[in-house]
């Protein structure tokens, strides 16, 4: 027998005269430019298609912009989307799954207060039958009486079970909070709106609203883009309109202010959810504000999770994240903690909003949030799936690819000084409002005590 010795990782990043120096990064270059093709076809659909020969697959993710205005349009829009496809005059439920089991395809529909999603991936070899079936979805959606009323009955009960969790409350208060009428604060309907919902009224909102015009298809995958083009023009010439898909309604800019203690009687946890205006991705300034985000609470290794989570144990995970519309952009922070520790943690995070902007990210900081910034965005694109999601983004604020490539240029151009002007323009405590949501009993004498909150 003969022994082996092994070494833990700790002790092979170690010489005796201490740490092993890591190789120094390269220099960021722009990524290839890959072939695609990004078009307006006749009927007004944008169309880009983008050759990614990884897998032998192609995916496809179609958004239609989706608003509207009246008392229903919520759960009128999600039956809507739960029943597109069961059933048309040509294919019914069975067949839709059968036709797109047979080339190794899947496609399903959400909606929220924006657009109307409908994604899928097939085969390379079969996006012609992919296409089809979106098609005779798009064009001849029938549905039928019985598909409406099963679906309904399955809104009721998923809207039901949502409106219990904490997260869910958190957000609508939230909503609320930012928004309070506008069409994009009510992101789900009410459980009791649903039985409101006749056929009829799902047959006309098609009709309406589920339009080609203002609308944006992406194809990635292992096509010929030209090919993949000429395909969908084909495939969908017979989705035609004279008016244009109905776009969400401008939002009011943001007013900073007190946060709000949301009630939720006997909670043992809270939420905490803080949000400011910022800029949108168009903005030069973005990718500034991209890593000062970083540096705050945009990453595990930040600032805020350092303090909150790590140091002090108030919670297990703490975010923070920007929220892109097509005309405005925010930034949100995120907590959930034990409500004995609610009022501390609301303090520390507002500290830590204030500490970025009187004590600015290190140059070490920049630099590890600068790298984070550039390989999560090239990782999160390496795939088909995530490279055509991120594609549906950009192009709804009018971007195309050219924006995804140079993306990593301009976060590696900058510098420690423009990341804390970032931070003294967006993150300052004073530009933010928000709500906490937990037992006002006991949260009250505390929050009460410390300012900042209005209480119920």
């Amino acid at each position: 027998m003969t022994s082996v010795s092994y070494r833990t990782a700790e002790q092979i990043g170690h010489t005796e005269k201490g740490p092993r120096p890591l190789p120094a990064l390269g220099t960021q270059t722009a990524a290839a430019q890959p072939s695609l093709v990004d078009t307006v076809l006749p009927n007004g659909l944008r169309v880009i298609a983008v050759r990614k020969e990884s897998v032998p697959m192609v995916e496809l993710r179609l958004r239609i912009p989706f608003a509207g205005t009246e008392r229903l349009h919520a759960a009128r829009a999600e039956v809507l989307a739960n029943t597109l496809l069961t059933g048309t005059e040509r294919r019914d439920r069975t067949q839709f799954d059968t036709d797109l089991a047979a080339v190794g395809a899947d496609l399903s529909s959400v909606v929220d207060p924006e657009r109307l999603s409908i994604g899928g991936s097939a085969l390379a070899s079969g996006l012609d039958v992919l296409l089809d079936v979106l098609a005779d979805a798009l064009t001849g959606a029938v549905y039928r009486d019985d598909e409406v009323a099963r679906e309904s009955e399955r809104l009721v009960e998923r809207i039901t079970m949502a409106r219990s969790q904490p997260s869910v409350i958190a957000r609508e208060a939230l909503q609320t909070h930012r928004y309070g009428d506008h069409p994009f604060a009510k992101e789900m309907p009410e459980a009791g709106e649903i039985g409101e919902v006749s056929p009829e009224q799902v047959r006309a909102l098609h009709k309406a609203s589920v339009l080609p015009r203002g609308s944006l298809l992406v194809l990635v995958g292992d096509v010929d883009p030209d090919a993949a083009v000429a395909a969908v023009g084909a495939a969908l010439s017979g989705w035609e309109s004279d008016g244009s898909a109905v776009e969400l309604p401008k939002l009011p800019v943001l007013t900073p202010g007190d946060v709000h203690l949301v009630h939720r009687a006997g909670a043992v946890q809270s939420q905490i959810r803080l949000s400011a205006q910022t800029l949108p991705r168009t903005d030069p300034g973005y990718a500034a504000l991209q890593v000062a985000n970083l540096v705050f609470g945009g990453y595990f290794s930040s600032r805020l999770v350092e303090n909150i989570r790590e140091d002090k144990g108030y919670t297990y995970g703490a975010h923070s994240y920007f929220e892109f519309t097509k005309d405005s952009a925010t930034v949100l922070v995120e907590a959930d903690t034990a409500s004995g520790v609610t009022p501390a943690a609301f303090w520390e995070t507002r500290y830590e909003l204030g500490r970025l902007v009187l004590s600015p990210p290190s140059a070490s900081e920049v630099e590890n949030a600068r790298q984070y910034a550039i390989g999560s965005l090239l990782t999160s694109t390496s795939s088909q799936s995530g490279l055509c999601a991120t594609l549906v983004a950009l192009g709804a604020m009018g971007l195309s690819y050219e924006w995804l490539r140079d993306q990593p240029l301009r976060i590696a151009a900058v510098t420690a000084e423009q990341v804390a002007e970032a931070a003294e323009q967006h993150f300052a405590p004073t530009r933010f409002t928000g709500i906490v949501v937990g037992d006002a009993d006991v949260l009250a004498p505390q929050f009460r005590a410390i300012g900042g909150v209005v209480l119920p």
